[in-house]
């Protein structure tokens, strides 16, 4: 089976496992992998299959089917102006909210812009009249489809739950543009019977008993079953309100949870230094669970996603809205936020950690290794000073419930995680954490950390009122990230001003990709130029140029004696790290935790 009739078949298995039965097919060289795939499923019995010879005729068709059927239609084109010709419908149906499903086959990456014959610019043609569209790249030459066939599979679900409406959404036209290369038809002439499940390869067959790869989940509570050994997975979510209701849950059914740091409330539940664990390898394969509840974006732990791959291990995820987040394709089952709120009111009443989990020793043996490894990553950290995870050690220590901790997207983000999890009083006294994790860029850092000290200056309670002290806004940020955006350091003398202290970790330059593979030890001649990038600045200086005061904090009793005066306005605390002993930390931290549990 040559690549491209592999990617036909897997996207035309798998849109019938949705639930496709229409499918209209205009005639096109380029379209030929997917013709034949769905000419087989007809043969077979799967669908009805609708050929015109105009695509313009053939949208409003599709449309028509679906309009009645309330089940999205499949049209088929080839490339060129032939996807052009479907725009008429797809904007009936966008204002109609008619679900359609829209696959148009396109040249591969290697012939786009080069003045190939049938080649225009397809991924975007239709504007935001489409409620979701992916440009898939073509199957790879000389590959069989295995190790591409989840992101196929994937996201023809996420197309057919977009044109659906599912998880809240509006019914509308999804875009699945697909590239192939030649060779285009299949080995093999379509057969009489059998369709296109059956011709697939075992590597290829998509999920056992013909359910879709992803499939959205009722709003009942049902799929949320408290008797499943479930681990639940908190990441960032746009409200901490609803990381609070994650973890009542999880806390009533006696799950145990990994937790990145940002949000506030309650973390009583959470297995302490749970990234960290992730690290210990053979711990973890030892006590995988069988569910793998994931609730908002994960975006710190490469370890995490090793542990969202794991064999045999179902992966289900909770999600805000119409779009979820799953960058590894491995979900099996999306649930509507509605569902884990009914699981709540279903789980009853009661503040302690309950034992709804089938296994209480295997969740206990989770939270143990947390404290294990809480305990040996704290001596490694203790002696660390000055280090990323210290400072943030210090920091955090200063803040009190009601207080405010922005944190930059880069290095600042992972000390952040890492010492969040070993204080003895981070279930009950913490701060809110927050941090610009959804494209986790450090630009804006330094504004978006005035804005956030500006509104919650605005939103306390009267401070003559009992309980009305105000809250204090930190930021903890590195050099580069503060650099990015020193310019909103820069505002008039008549603007308001808020309360906040700018801790600056200046390792001087790009101190995360010392942590990653492009610090390794035998890439050292080439890191400094490219990755490390020094500046040499002088932040006291800058500092003075915009008015703003600024000290150096040497120790950990200085920092905490500058966090202790926070108020009277915008200030930076500088402390000085040596980059070089960043990796060396980490390692010992992952290998600390590795013994802890052993």
């Amino acid at each position: 089976m040559n690549p491209s009739t592999a990617h036909a078949r897997v996207l035309v298995d798998e849109l019938l496992r949705c639930g496709v039965r229409d499918v209209v097919l205009c005639p096109g060289s380029r379209s030929a992998p997917l013709a034949y795939a769905v000419l087989a499923a007809e043969r077979a019995g799967s669908l009805r299959l609708h050929v015109r010879v105009d695509e313009r005729t053939a949208g409003f068709l599709a449309l028509g089917l679906a309009k009645v059927s309330r089940r999205p239609a499949a049209v088929i084109t080839t490339s060129g102006t032939a996807v052009a010709n479907l725009h008429p419908a797809v904007l009936e149906a966008d204002h109609g909210a008619v679900p359609l499903l829209l696959l148009t086959a396109d040249r591969p990456s290697e012939l786009r812009g080069t003045g190939a014959n049938q080649t225009t610019r397809q991924p975007g043609l239709f504007g935001r009249a489409v409620r979701w569209e992916v440009d898939q790249p073509a199957a790879e030459r000389g590959a069989d489809g295995s190790a591409e066939q989840a992101a196929w599979r994937s996201d023809a679900c996420r197309a057919w739950v977009a044109a659906t409406g599912g998880l809240g959404g509006r019914p509308g036209p999804a875009h699945l543009n697909v590239a192939f290369r030649d060779p285009l038809p299949p080995p093999e002439p379509a057969g009489r019977a059998g369709g296109v499940r059956s011709a697939l390869p075992p590597a290829l067959a998509g999920r056992p008993d013909g359910r879709p790869w992803t499939a959205p989940a009722p709003t009942d509570a049902a799929g949320l079953d408290p008797r499943v050994r479930t681990l639940l997975v908190l990441g960032d979510l746009p409200d901490p309100a609803q990381a609070d209701e994650a973890l009542r849950l999880a806390m009533r059914n006696g799950w145990p949870v990994i937790a990145e740091p940002f949000g506030a409330g309650d973390r009583r539940g959470v297995v302490p230094h749970g990234p960290l664990l992730l690290a210990a390898r053979d711990w973890v394969d030892r006590h995988l669970p069988e569910r793998i509840l994931v609730v908002g974006r994960i975006t710190l732990s490469r370890d995490l996603g090793r542990l969202l791959r794991s064999p045999g291990v179902r992966v289900e995820l909770v999600t805000t809205g119409p779009d979820w987040p799953d960058p590894s394709h491995v979900a099996q089952t999306v649930h509507p936020w509605a569902a884990l709120r009914r699981a709540m009111s279903s789980a009853g009443a009661g503040p302690g950690r309950g034992t709804g989990t089938t296994d209480v020793r295997w969740a206990a043996a989770w939270v143990q290794a947390g404290m294990d490894v809480s305990r040996a990553a704290r001596r490694v950290v203790a002696a660390s000073w000055p280090s990323g995870p210290a400072i943030a050690d210090t920091v955090l220590g200063s803040l009190a419930t009601g207080d405010t901790l922005v944190v930059g997207s880069s290095n600042a983000a992972r000390d952040v995680d890492l010492a969040a999890s070993w204080r003895p009083d981070h279930g009950t006294t913490r701060p809110t954490v927050v941090a610009n994790r959804g494209l986790a860029g450090i630009d804006g850092t330094v504004s978006t950390a005035l804005g956030i000290a500006l509104a919650a200056r605005a939103s306390e309670p009267d401070r003559g009122a009992p309980g009305g002290g105000p809250g204090c806004t930190v930021a903890l940020l590195g050099d580069l990230t503060f650099l990015h955006d020193a310019s909103g350091l820069a505002f008039g003398p008549d603007e308001p001003r808020p309360d906040l202290t700018l801790v600056v970790v200046n390792d001087d330059g790009g101190g995360i990709f010392a942590t990653l593979e492009y610090g390794a030890p035998a890439r050292s001649a080439d890191f400094e130029r490219v990755f490390g990038t020094p500046t040499g600045t002088d932040l006291a200086a800058l500092c003075r140029a915009h008015g703003i005061p600024h000290e150096v904090a040497g120790g950990a009793p200085d920092l905490a004696a500058a966090l202790a005066g926070t108020g009277g306005g915008v200030r930076v605390v500088e402390v000085r790290v040596d980059r070089s002993r960043h990796r060396d930390l980490r390692e010992q931290l992952a290998a600390a935790a590795a013994a802890a549990v052993r």
